[in-house]
């Protein structure tokens, strides 16, 4: 096999490599051998086209034009011409397939299913990326910047995986690309010649050693750089989340037939929002209840508290039932009545999730909708939205009783272990005003209404919505100790705290009941919406506390039945016309003008709890300065490494006998390295005078420059056969001289690799094998001889 043929195979297996990163992201792993088989024939098309062959252009067009005409022949065969010629209708359906793919993306939580829009994702990339490795290794010959796009695909992965077996992937993605250079390095070897062989030669002509010195060293210190490579990002910051995870990684993983999706926090800069003028109608409702203090619009439950925030978890998803099961924990003795609800969405509100009031039991919605079972929600699929969509809604009344309630028996342990973990994160001043707040207590509920009075009546708490929302792990004793905030603070400290007394809680985001209307419709605006705790208690389930004050209706079951509650005794609706702020994920002016759509749809990254000391620690931002300032200077060691050398050698000055020696071999190195670089290769068994005559004919070198090469010439070969050398001025002259003149002789890429990319920087990989190959050799002479000598007797 040719060098080329080789270093094309090589290029291809990294590029597969890589690709193993991306296995875990998917169910279905069928699309990699379709990937094998598709980069197998780009790849086969570029030795051909190198074997013929073609320039440069043409091969990488020709490798091009195959890769399209085998996407077509694979995900558009039937819009193509004759099955396999992209025209205008195969390049749309290409086109459509990327942005179901892109939406799929964002849809699905790991391992998503493989739909044809992530297939075709995933298979195109890595087409992609094979040919642009290919393009860098083997057509311009260039293995070490290949590196750059299998990094850019295994940090798709490695952004988008949930960690685990995230060092696996990397060793094999590490181990492919560390095979391309040694390919390449063993192809260039084979081509330097005798003078790259470090190795003792023998009477005979051969090597005693093997594997010449360069190929040692380079085995060896690809081993150490892989393992400074795994060792170094444990030091380094961790970088979280990815494009499926807005929200944050939960704690679901699911593997039901419908996929599994991560919830995006429906939270919206919460506090810029709030302070607009402008309120706007998001729904209009018409409901059969007569009582609409209670008709809460559910969209998307908050379950995973990592000490920072709270967000969804990752859940299955499945097809939306006809008729939806009796909600998690609600038994047969809590009366319940069953009330429908039109619901029609304004033509400029886009949420992925479907309000509706909880819990439901019935939807009719027209669209591309899924159902979420345990948090009882609707998500739009492929791009679907609310946006001027009317559905209606059959949902539970449930009206349990204070004596309900404080009956309850004790959850099952899966319920008590999932929605009462608390991370260790989380500083003990929160539980500690827990326990106070409820001391004497007798029960959960008892526990939850003091809870809940105590953010809403006796705590002094204020509503306040210039208060900052940022993060922190003690973002919650803040609050508890400032006692301004809004919903987010009130609803994130209460579940906070009733997970640490060991009731399972979770925080709800949605409407609160909105503005009736003079033509019986409820009017809800953006200034209604809102987040409020539920608490489980068993035998009813999922049940609404209102901790913020003078937002939303206080719950009729936590009002009168609990001796001395100082609470209101009116439930009252929210009304949005009302001059007191509002917790509304309100959307910028720009989205209430009209000027930016994208701005109106109700899914943002995570909230979090406001917090003044929550920047970066100072240990946090040296790590990634020092991270930034590796990554600025590994790139770049090269050129640095080669200024520093040349401005070694050239800077001594020989004045002495005891100098001239050392100097003018300095000298003469760094000639013979600046046209190395310059791609005139050094040839070993050539004299001194011959190798200046041949720097000068390939350099093409005028004739001043000519004779500043064989000044230098004739110095070394003074000093290598005088029996007293004497010293020769003007030396580091004439060799600068020479490197200015072969910098005019080169092509503009000839010259930039020369700068940024010397081929003389090879001699720093010798130095490391020498300095080993001494070492492991003083390891030798200094180990005590294996057996008895010779002739000692047992």
């Amino acid at each position: 096999m040719s060098g080329r043929a080789r270093l094309a195979l090589f290029a291809a297996l990294a590029t597969l490599a890589a690709a193993c990163a991306l296995l875990p992201l998917v169910e279905d792993p069928t699309w990699l051998f379709q990937a094998v088989f598709l980069l197998a024939v780009q790849t086969g098309v570029g030795l051909a086209a190198r074997r013929v062959p073609l320039a440069r252009a043409l091969t990488v067009a020709a490798q091009t034009l195959v890769t399209l005409l085998l996407l077509t022949l694979t995900f558009a065969r039937e819009q193509a011409l004759f099955g396999l010629v992209p025209g205008p209708e195969a390049l749309a359906h290409l086109g459509d397939l990327l942005q179901t793919g892109t939406d799929d993306v964002g849809r699905y939580a790991i391992p998503a299913p493989l739909s044809d829009g992530i297939r075709l994702l995933l298979v195109g990339g890595v087409l992609v990326i094979g040919l642009a490795v290919d393009v860098l290794a083997v057509t311009f010959r260039s293995a070490a910047p290949a590196g750059l796009p299998l990094l850019a695909l295994y940090s798709i992965a490695a952004g988008l995986s949930d960690g685990g077996a995230d060092w696996v992937w990397f060793l094999i993605a590490a181990a492919g690309y560390l095979m391309l250079l040694l390919a390449e390095g063993r192809d260039r070897l084979s081509q330097w010649g005798r003078i790259f062989g470090g190795a003792p030669r023998t009477p005979g002509g051969g090597e005693a050693g093997g594997a010449v010195a360069p190929v040692r060293a380079g085995r060896r210190i690809g081993v150490v750089a892989l393992g400074i490579a795994l060792v170094v990002p444990l030091g380094l910051p961790a970088m979280n989340g990815g494009l499926l995870d807005g929200a944050g990684t939960g704690v679901g993983s699911g593997s039901g037939g419908g996929g599994t999706i991560s919830a995006v926090n429906p939270l919206v800069s919460l506090r810029d929002s709030l302070n607009v003028d402008e309120d706007r109608q998001v729904l209009s409702l018409r409901t059969s209840t007569d009582d609409l203090s209670d008709m809460y619009l559910r969209i998307v439950s908050l379950d995973d508290f990592d000490g920072t925030t709270w967000k969804p978890s990752k859940r299955n998803i499945t097809s939306v039932p006809r008729e939806f099961p009796t909600p998690m924990g609600l038994g047969p003795d809590t009366e319940r009545a069953e009330i429908e609800t039109r619901i029609s969405a304004a033509n400029w509100y886009a949420q992925d999730w479907l309000p509706m009031p909880y819990p439901p039991s019935g939807v009719d919605i027209e669209g591309n909708w899924r159902y979420e079972p345990l948090g009882m929600t609707l998500v739009g699929d492929h791009g679907q939205n609310t946006r001027g969509l009317t559905y209606t809604v059959r949902s539970l009344d449930v009206q349990p009783t204070a004596e309900q309630l404080a009956d309850a028996p004790e959850p099952s342990a899966a319920i008590k272990r999932e929605f009462t973990e608390l991370p260790s994160s989380l500083p003990e001043e929160v539980a500690q005003t827990a326990r106070e707040v409820t001391d004497g207590a007798s029960g959960p509920y008892e526990q939850a209404v003091r809870l809940q009075e105590y953010f809403a009546v006796t705590g002094g708490f204020q509503y306040d919505t210039e208060v900052q929302v940022g993060s922190g792990s003690s973002a919650i004793v803040r609050f508890l100790r400032d006692k301004q905030g809004f919903c987010v603070h009130f609803s994130f400290s209460m579940a906070a705290m009733a997970r640490s007394l060991g009731i399972p809680a979770r925080v709800a985001v949605g409407f609160a009941p909105g503005t009736p209307q003079g033509d019986d419709s409820v009017s809800v605006g953006l200034k209604d919406a809102h987040a409020w705790p539920e608490l489980y208690f068993e035998g009813v389930g999922w049940t609404r506390f209102e901790p913020t004050p003078t937002r939303g209706s206080v719950p009729s079951y936590t009002q009168t039945e609990v001796p001395g509650s100082t609470l209101p005794d009116v439930a009252r609706p929210t009304r949005s016309a009302s001059s007191a702020p509002s917790a509304a994920p309100s959307e910028s002016e720009n989205c209430a003008a009209g000027g930016n759509p994208e701005l109106c749809a109700s899914e943002a990254p995570q909230a979090a709890l406001a917090g003044d000391d929550d920047g970066p620690k100072w240990y946090v931002a040296l790590a990634w300065s020092l991270a930034g300032l590796a990554a600025l200077l590994i790139p770049l060691s090269p050129l640095l490494w080669r200024l520093r050398t040349r401005a070694v050698r050239l800077g001594a000055h020989g004045r002495g006998e005891a100098d001239t020696v050392p100097h003018v071999l300095a000298v003469w190195q760094e000639l013979i390295d600046t046209a190395w670089d310059h791609g005139i290769m050094p040839e070993e068994s050539q004299t001194p005078r011959k190798a200046a005559a041949r720097i000068v004919r390939l350099g093409h070198l005028d004739p001043e420059a000519a004779a500043a090469v064989h000044r230098v010439a004739d110095a070394v070969e003074q000093v290598l056969y005088a029996p007293r050398p004497a010293p020769v001025a003007g030396l580091a002259a004439d060799a600068r001289r020479v490197v200015a003149a072969l910098r005019t002789t080169v092509s503009r890429g000839t010259r930039a690799r020369a700068l940024f990319l010397p081929r003389s920087t090879v001699r720093v990989v010798w130095a490391a094998a020498g300095w080993w190959a001494g070492v492991t050799a003083k390891a030798s002479a200094a180990r005590p001889p294996v057996g008895k000598p010779s002739g000692q007797r047992s």
